[in-house]
């Protein structure tokens, strides 16, 4: 009688072990055993290979499989729209992810909701601001580079070009005039094409910048007939903040009888635009993917373990840390001693040196007039989160049309 009932018992306690192995067992499947070494990343993309945005990413995820290819598995959803992100973020939870990257500001709201609502998974969004804001989840993150120190260094190099043409009489200074096709009004944009402006004017003082808005990220047929417009406008100098070669091939398309020069944002547009290119600019992501993705692998927190600035569960960096990337510079179109400028104004950010958002200056919040500023006191950008929040339009010297 007790040997059957101890079988009994023998029966209970297996049919109670392979219950919690089938449950282990689907716990591994829906949130990756990062635990015991083992991690599948997920990567929620607003475009494709063909933009130079999304490109950047996909190196950082390159990267990623390449230095954890043991113990990583990595799987990505490419041109996700705004509207669909949180079908695409319940799937990939549901596919086993431990951690998923999100790469453009607008997921950030639909991010965090998934991210309230699935604890057991790390969410970093990347270029968004709402980290710190309620409600605070421990695994919701968000990051981003301070973009603006690199688009003041293409500023100082155009200024020397436009500064070179002036020497030599091929414009006057009342010519240098910069066009700049840009996404949205939005901080992001703002104080990018703020920062290029004052770099280049740095070397020119008379240098002034149109801007033309695109109100789309990715439309190449309508971001190079902007910056037609611009150089038909006169504009010398043509950049952009959006995510097309459209700009790149209307420089080295134009026709007008005044030379033009062009400046790219996240890939070098040397090879479309070999005559006008000058330098570009790019995020690098690598440096806070990787370590975000280690640190989940290690179960140990995220803002500890990326060399960042850190506020909560923000964290931004600048050339400091290699998170801002200056492009390949064209010898053959850029002036002369531009390389050894470049050098020092690196080394300068790394050593906290330059200033960008300082000068004789007043501006205008677009989305309130009556919220200004001076510039004579020094605006200190990203000081309270990697996102920018530089967000006024310099007035008599940048024009909105």
């Amino acid at each position: 009688m007790k040997s059957e009932t101890g079988k009994k018992y023998l029966t209970t306690l297996l049919s109670v072990l392979a219950a919690i192995a089938v449950i282990c067992s689907i716990h591994y499947v829906a949130y990756g055993n990062h635990e015991n070494g083992f991690l599948k990343i997920g990567f929620v993309y607003v475009g494709d290979a063909s933009t130079a945005y999304t490109s950047n990413f996909m190196k950082a995820q390159t990267e990623i499989e390449k230095l954890y290819a043991e113990n990583v598995e990595t799987t990505a959803r490419y041109n996700v729209s705004e509207d669909s992100v949180d079908a695409v973020l319940e799937e990939l939870v549901d596919a086993g992810c431990g951690l998923i990257f999100t790469t453009s500001y607008g997921y950030g709201e639909k991010t965090k909701e998934c991210a309230e609502q699935h604890p057991d998974v790390q969410f970093c969004q990347a270029t968004c601001s709402n980290a710190n804001e309620d409600p605070l989840l421990p695994n919701y993150h968000t990051f981003m580079g301070s973009i603006y120190q690199g688009k003041y260094l293409c500023g100082v190099v155009a200024g020397m070009k436009l500064k070179e043409l002036i020497a030599e009489g091929r414009i006057t200074p009342e010519q240098a005039k910069i066009g700049y096709v840009g996404a949205y009004p939005s901080a992001e944009v703002i104080s990018d094409y703020t920062a290029f402006l004052l770099g280049a004017r740095t070397e020119v003082p008379d240098a002034v910048m149109t801007v033309k808005y695109a109100n789309t990220w990715t439309n190449y047929h309508l971001e190079k007939k902007l910056a037609k417009e611009l150089i038909d406008e006169g504009c010398v100098v043509i950049s952009q903040e959006t995510d097309t070669s459209g700009p790149a091939a209307a420089c080295e398309e134009s026709k007008s009888s005044q030379e033009v020069y062009y400046v790219s944002y996240n890939e070098s547009m040397r090879d479309i635009a070999p005559t006008t290119y000058l330098i570009g600019t790019r995020f690098n992501w690598a440096p806070y993917m990787t370590a975000a993705a280690q640190a989940v692998l290690e179960g140990k927190d995220i803002e500890e373990c990326v060399e960042a600035t850190v506020h909560g569960n923000d964290a931004g960096a600048g050339f400091e840390q290699e998170w801002v990337q200056l492009l390949e510079l064209n010898a053959y179109s850029a002036a002369e001693g531009t390389e050894e400028r470049i050098e020092e104004l690196v080394k300068g950010f790394k050593e906290d040196s330059v200033q960008v958002f300082y000068g004789d200056y007043t501006g205008t919040n677009p989305d309130d007039p009556s919220d200004t500023i001076d510039l004579r006191e020094e605006y200190h950008e990203s000081e309270n989160c990697s996102a920018p929040t530089f967000h006024y339009v310099l007035d008599e010297v940048i024009t909105i049309q």
